[in-house]
């Protein structure tokens, strides 16, 4: 009897104990679960807390943004009291200039197609006291209103921006211009304005937001330069009567062709070192085309070379470098060196050969050439007229020049000066601008 009722109280026992543990359990998820949805509530809580900080200062930013875009718009403007200005006129005898209709045109969004032989120019772009490329375009435009005298003076008001930069004697066979233009133009009466030596060809309405330099995905450079470049060093020859031989051809071809791909070319431009980001450049393609002779009966050829954009003397001193090596001067082991952390002296071919032949508008053309509003920036219809003006102004002028002056064969008695070895100067500083073309 008393056995049965000690284990009638271990039973009673062992099943309080189970339902204390199954309660502990109970109230032990039951607390997990809360401070879970505790948890959870307060990220919510602190994430939206997050966003609302985020907005605010984006908010913040486009105001600040906006008040300095103002603050330059009132600076740009001159403010003037006209009935004071009436007044000291009117003693001075002078009296106030007529309103100019220019000044209410209404101006859209333009790309431009310019040609141009750069030879007697100081580049491009415009420099003060220069006679420059820029500054004989804005003249013209002026004289036919298709800018402002404000916009002449700052021709960022007109939204002008070039694709690429050219330096002093540098030719452009389709140099691509975006500005803000009218929307009747009379090209033919703007080109009798301009110097026989630059002709803009075509004028294509484009997106508001449409940057010639930004919107460029790739440009093409041609460098035109006579065969016996590459003729051995030590060979005595005569530029009238040299011929390249194919095996020779194809040494050019096989050594421009190590440049393709994207590399580091801190060594081919100035003032970057081997851990600046835009030193790399991606070169789609460098080739060289067939002989063929100039009037003169000299024998040139032109190399061809295409990439996404290129530095400060960047093309000349890949030309420069791979001259050196088919004529013996070095060999290829410097071009791998060149293109690793060493600093190294590279030679750098003259400027004459070098023309910015074509800019490249893929990207656009794929989104907004065929729209039904914009046309794509290929310049189908002025291709022939823009052919006569690079055989007639630019190549002759390549021809001509070197025929005469052998700039040339000058720059070659100066290739074994050079070490093609380290350089022993100071170390380039960082420097992340984007030149954006051959100056």
């Amino acid at each position: 009897m008393f056995n049965h009722i000690l284990s009638s109280y271990s039973k009673a026992v062992s099943l309080r104990r189970l339902l204390q543990v199954e309660v502990s359990r109970h109230n032990f998820y039951s607390r997990k679960k809360s401070f879970a949805t505790a948890m959870a509530e307060a990220l919510d809580k602190l994430e939206q807390e997050r966003e609302a900080k985020r907005i605010a200062k984006e908010a913040e930013d486009k105001a600040v943004k906006e008040a300095n875009r103002l603050k330059r718009t009132l600076k740009r403007k001159k403010w003037v009291d006209w009935k004071a200005q009436d007044e000291e006129d009117a003693a001075n005898g002078k009296k106030r200039a007529p309103f100019d209709p220019a000044d209410r045109i209404k101006r859209k969004k333009c790309a431009i197609l310019l040609s141009y032989c750069g030879a007697n120019y100081y580049g491009m772009q415009r420099n003060p006291g220069m006679q420059t490329i820029e500054e004989e375009l804005f003249k013209a435009m002026l004289k036919h209103k298709w800018i402002t005298e404000d916009s002449f003076e700052q021709v960022q008001i007109a939204c002008f921006q070039r694709a690429a930069r050219t330096d002093k004697g540098v030719s452009a066979a389709r140099q691509v211009c975006s500005v803000k233009l009218p929307e009747e133009l009379d090209l033919d009466a703007f080109n009798k304005d301009l110097p026989e030596q630059i002709r803009l060809f075509g004028v294509e309405r484009v997106t508001k937001g449409f940057n010639a330099k930004d919107q460029c995905n790739a440009r093409t450079y041609t460098y035109t330069l006579p065969t016996i470049a590459f003729a051995a060093f030590d060979d005595q020859l005569d530029q009238e009567t040299y011929r390249i031989p194919i095996e020779r051809q194809e040494k050019v071809s096989a050594t421009l062709k190590l440049y393709e791909g994207t590399k580091n070319f801190h060594n081919f431009t100035s003032k970057k070192n081997f851990l600046d980001p835009s030193a790399k450049r991606f070169i789609m393609s460098f080739t060289c085309s067939a002989p063929f002779l100039s009037p003169q009966s000299i024998e040139f050829v032109t190399l061809k070379v295409k990439g996404q954009s290129f530095m400060l003397h960047q093309i000349r001193k890949m030309v420069g470098l791979a001259i050196a090596i088919v004529r013996g001067n070095t060999t290829t082991a410097t071009l791998e060196r060149a293109l690793t952390e060493e600093r190294l002296d590279l030679p750098m071919a003259p400027g004459l050969g070098l023309v910015l032949d074509t800019v490249h508008y893929e990207r656009y053309n794929d989104r907004y050439g065929n729209d039904g509003i914009h046309k794509p920036l290929t310049w189908a219809e002025q291709e022939e007229q823009v052919t006569q003006f690079i055989e007639k102004y630019i190549y002759s002028n390549i021809y001509k020049t070197e025929a005469e002056q052998r700039n040339m064969l000058d720059w070659l008695s100066t290739l074994h000066f050079h070490s093609y070895d380290t350089r022993r100067d100071e170390p380039a500083k960082n420097n992340s601008e984007d030149d954006d073309g051959e100056e």
